[in-house]
């Protein structure tokens, strides 16, 4: 029986599959009924409908670069909530090396409900520190270990 550290994981692999197989679908199941996504963009969408309706015109219409991503941490707040944090990086359609203009901080709050881990909150940060270059590419080289390694 996996443990709800593992049982949390799991769920950010799913949404992450999700994004690169770009099943929207399958991205928006993972949410509570109200649960919110904010996109790198800073766009804001409420529940699983809306979830879904912002995702299937972008996957539909866009070549969106798969993830490549790396779990940070996993916070428990209290039994029935959690917090994950974990960083990203997209290598573009075509492209062999991750961009880091495209690297983002993922953060997902979920909560247990009914034996589930359901997303409450997931948010795509941009990780562009700003007057920093040494720390982007330092997260750019950290991802890239995770290539070597799936």
């Amino acid at each position: 029986m996996a443990t709800y550290e593992e049982a949390i994981t799991s769920v950010y692999e799913q949404l992450i599959s999700s994004w690169n197989d770009r099943d929207a679908k399958g991205m928006a199941s993972l949410f509570t009924e109200s649960g919110e996504s904010i996109g790198f963009d800073g766009s804001i969408s409420k529940g699983s409908e809306d979830i879904y309706a912002h995702l299937e015109p972008i996957f539909r219409d866009h070549p969106t670069p798969p993830f490549i991503t790396k779990v940070k941490e996993v916070i428990f707040l209290g039994e029935k909530a959690a917090i994950l944090r974990a960083i990203a990086g997209m290598v573009p359609p075509g492209g062999s090396d991750i961009n880091p203009d495209l690297n983002t901080h993922h953060t997902l709050t979920l909560e247990y409900i009914n034996g589930d881990w359901k997303i409450v909150l997931f948010q795509n940060t941009p990780a562009q520190f700003h007057g920093r270059p040494e720390l982007v590419e330092q997260m750019t080289d950290e991802l890239r270990e995770q290539i070597k390694t799936d």
